[in-house]
This record gives structure tokens, C-alpha cells and sequence, in this order.
């Protein structure tokens, strides 16, 4: 049974089902007898105040865990992240951003964006504001690719919340609007790539041209006047039908 499995995350796939397609075949790859599983994590339930909920939701989680006697945990969110490693019995979660380097790029990927004329700025996502060798992570992969980077004054663990964290939306979208408005004011690139599908939904609702690094890893050299992907998690019905589609691609990722 697998001891790693690839575990994506609520937004990504919700956002991006071929990136995460393209991401599990790279890593079978490299780990032939890696799994996976696609399910939440618990964290919303956490922040707006349900711990019983909460519970329910990582026990079940953590029941899938054990059912593919899993001890690493590759995780590309970093809730999820934070979620394992604080309450994961026996699993380590390890960072798609900072596994990436330790086992190298696909040939074909690197360097391919040199010729880019844009500049990312970089967001990092608040909630592993102080996970270093993740945010250097995210940097070598945008190096490998080849595109110029720039960094916000409040950068790494100054990091700023994209207006999305504690489930503030729902609860209070004037309040998201501003911290989001905020944080993309402190922007000098018109361009912003971000590791986390909601951050970049965050910044999308006010306009801002983002990527999610996978998209820079899998898609097209982007340039200046090539528009952004649309705001697919804007629209629940088209996220739960992306949400389906990886698991399902999952599933055949893993020949089960």
C-alpha cells in the first residue's frame, strides 16, 4: 500500500482539475507507488467556530490516511498543510513547493519562460507565513521557468492576507474586500502569481491579473497581454464540476 499519497486540496482542484492531473502524473514518476486522496481537511469548520464539525470531518480524513497505511502526505495547499501537521496522527505533510526542488523539474519546463517580458510579483500565502524553505520553494520553481519576479514590501513571513483567510467572505465580504484592495495596492507588477486558488480568487474579485504557479508550470509562456484564466471559483456550480473532475482523474491517475 502507498506510504506517499498526493493530496490537492478544496481550491485547486475546484479551480485547476488538469493542473492537478498533470501534477499526479509527474509525480507517479517519481513515486511509482504513490496514492491519493482528494478531500477537505476540516479548516473552514475550524475557523468559523465548530470544533465538532471540525473533528468529524479530519476523523474521516484521517481514516483514509490509515486506510492506505499513508506516512507522507504531499500536500499543494497550505491550509491542508497546517491542518496535517497540527492534528494528523502518524502522517507528515510535506509541501508540493518544497519537494519540487529536491526532486527537479520535467526537462521540457525549464527555462521555457525566459523570453517572457512580464514580472510576477510574488504573494505568499499567509497561513505558512513562516515556512521557509516552502517560500524558497515557490522562488527556485519560478527561476527554473525562467520568469522575472518581484517582491511586495510586506513579503514572506510580513506576508499579508489576501482577504480570504477565517472564512471572512461569507462572513464579512466588505471587510475581504478591503484587506484583498489593500494588500494589491502594495503591488509595483500589474502580474501576481500566488500558490494558493484562493488567494488568486481573491485577487481576481478586484481585478488583479493573477496565476497560480501551476498554471505558469503547465500552461502557456505567459506574456504581457495574455489575459488571465478566468475566476472559476466566482462561480460554485463550474467549481464543484471541476472538483469532480479531479477526483475522477485521480482515480485514473492511480489505476484504480
Amino acid at each position: 500500500m502507498a506510504k506517499k499519497i498526493f493530496m490537492p486540496g478544496c481550491s485547486l482542484p475546484s479551480y485547476n482539475p488538469e493542473a492537478v492531473k498533470k501534477t499526479v502524473a509527474y509525480l507517479k514518476q517519481v513515486f511509482p507507488d504513490m496514492g491519493a486522496v482528494q478531500k477537505c481537511c476540516g479548516k473552514p469548520t475550524a475557523a468559523i467556530g465548530q470544533p465538532e464539525l471540525f473533528k468529524e470531518r479530519f476523523d474521516m480524513l484521517q481514516a483514509d490516511f490509515d486506510k492506505v497505511n499513508a506516512e507522507e502526505v504531499i500536500v499543494a495547499c497550505q491550509s491542508c498543510f497546517g491542518m496535517i501537521k497540527k492534528g494528523a496522527e502518524g502522517q507528515k505533510p510535506v509541501s508540493l513547493w518544497s519537494l519540487l526542488p529536491k526532486i527537479g523539474l520535467p526537462e521540457a519546463l525549464r527555462s521555457k519562460a525566459k523570453h517572457s517580458d512580464v514580472v510576477f510579483t510574488i504573494h505568499d500565502s499567509c497561513s505558512t507565513r513562516y515556512e521557509k524553505e516552502l517560500q524558497d520553494g515557490i522562488r527556485w520553481i519560478l527561476n527554473e521557468l525562467g520568469y522575472k519576479t518581484a517582491e511586495p514590501e510586506y513579503t514572506r513571513e510580513n506576508t499579508r492576507c489576501c482577504g480570504f483567510g477565517g472564512m471572512v467572505v461569507p462572513a464579512n465580504p466588505d471587510v475581504a474586500t478591503r484587506v484583498i484592495k489593500r494588500r494589491v495596492e502594495e503591488f509595483e507588477t500589474e502580474h501576481v502569481v500566488v500558490y494558493c486558488a484562493a488567494c488568486r480568487a481573491s485577487m481576481m474579485g478586484v481585478g488583479t491579473k493573477s496565476w497560480h504557479i501551476l498554471d505558469l508550470l503547465w500552461g502557456p509562456v505567459v506574456m504581457k497581454n495574455d489575459d488571465a484564466p478566468d475566476n472559476v471559483l466566482a462561480s460554485p456550480v463550474k467549481a464543484w464540476m471541476n472538483r469532480y473532475k479531479s477526483k475522477a482523474n485521480l482515480i485514473k491517475c492511480m489505476n484504480i
